[in-house]
């Protein structure tokens, strides 16, 4: 045991003997994760896509009121009462979408009905706000256009005694014709189909998983480049001339390989479920099992990809090369769905098909370890191939 711990931290030392090296095990892919998934996860606001609308009420009227409960109510905008000034704040800082001022003659007489809507320039979201607008505007004054067809009605008939009675009976109409208009049936119904969408597709789980698998599988299939290092340096040979088994060798070098790139998920996973707010945790033993079988079938396979290449940079080429399919068939930057049937079959010869599978049972549909089982077992099945195929082939110069 002391020997494998050895040799597993002498890789180790040689792995980030460069500080360059921390770019590519942590920065990097986080980065990616980050950019890919879309950015936060969940946050403040979560949950409420709407457009936030900073609304300058200097009219304090009762028809600025009726527009502002309209305008709560709207699936376009979210409205945040501020002062004059916050508001203009807020909109250079961007942190809203739009103003809207509300002038000090608005109310029910009529002699100022003009809003105030300020937006930059570029706000690819103007109309809708607008059109947002236009529609509470619409609702909040109904009943003033019933109550003013009524009293010009009432007007022709009988001459009001004074300013006051025609006001309360406009007032009387404008609080009837809200109650109306509040009671009014539903004229329109949504039926939305019952057909469920055939893909499972979250951008933040998606990528997270497809990611880790990418930066893990990489560093592990270019095992093949330290083997011919050391054979190019004769430290390969002068390691067997010690008293140490080639099994206690290769041991070593792939279980420190393996346990870096478990350190590696794990990371990747804490940053997905505290940063992205992704539920990687839901099931720590799924997701382990899925995580360890992944790890040891590309140590394998890059312990036998060692055996076939002759210089460290043809290992380095080939693994990057082979890293970058592998993820890129194996769904890991694109839903597997996406891919013709004919393409889905044949990527299953791949560990990170199999790899991408497994995490997104635990992360995206539920699963337990009773339902990784099959992805967990392909995995140790091609981690014990090519295993074997590496041992069988394997040559120290």
């Amino acid at each position: 045991m002391n020997k494998i711990i050895a040799i597993a931290w002498k890789d180790a030392l040689l792995r980030f003997a460069s500080r360059t090296e921390l770019l590519f095990f942590i920065v990097l892919p986080v980065v990616f994760t980050f950019l890919l998934g879309g950015g936060l996860g969940g946050g403040a606001g979560e949950g409420d896509g709407r457009l936030p609308l900073a609304l300058v009420d200097r009219a304090g009227t009762s028809l600025a009121l009726e527009l502002r409960t309209a305008l709560e109510s709207s699936p376009t905008v979210r409205v945040t009462v501020m002062d004059e000034a916050a508001a203009d704040a807020a909109l250079d800082a961007k942190d809203v979408a739009a103003v809207l001022v509300i002038p000090v003659g608005f109310s029910s007489d009529g002699k100022d009905q003009t809003l105030e809507l300020r937006a930059a320039a570029n706000e690819i979201n103007g109309l809708a706000i607008e059109q947002a607008i236009n529609a509470a505007a619409l609702r909040a004054g109904q009943s003033i256009e019933a109550a003013t067809v009524i009293t010009a009605r009432a007007e022709t008939l009988r001459a009001f005694v004074d300013a006051a009675e025609r006001q309360a009976l406009f007032d009387a109409a404008r609080t009837k014709a809200g109650d109306l208009l509040a009671d009014a049936p539903t004229r329109l119904t949504t039926a939305y189909g019952a057909t469920s969408d055939p893909i499972a597709y979250d951008p933040a789980a998606n990528q997270s998983a497809g990611q880790m698998i990418t930066w893990v599988f990489i560093p592990l299939i270019g095992i093949s480049g330290l083997f011919a290092f050391e054979r190019e340096q004769g430290t390969l040979r002068r390691l067997f001339v010690t008293p140490t088994r080639r099994g206690t060798a290769l041991l070593g070098v792939i279980g420190g390989q393996v346990a870096m790139a478990l350190v590696q998920m794990a990371l990747l996973v804490a940053f997905g479920a505290l940063v992205m707010r992704i539920d990687w945790l839901r099931d720590p033993l799924a997701l382990g099992g899925v995580l360890i079988a992944a790890a040891l079938a590309a140590g394998a396979l890059g312990t036998m990809l060692g055996t076939f290449v002759t210089s460290e940079r043809q290992a380095g080429g080939l693994s990057i090369m082979l890293g970058m399919v592998m993820a890129l068939m194996g769904g890991c930057w694109y839903p597997i769905e996406l891919f013709p049937e004919a393409v889905r079959t044949a990527v299953q010869v791949l560990p990170t098909y199999w790899a991408m599978q497994g995490l997104l049972d635990v992360v995206l549909h539920g699963g337990g370890l009773g339902d990784v089982l099959p992805e967990v077992g392909v995995l140790l099945g091609f981690a014990a191939v090519f295993f074997a195929v590496g041992v069988a082939r394997f040559r120290f110069e």
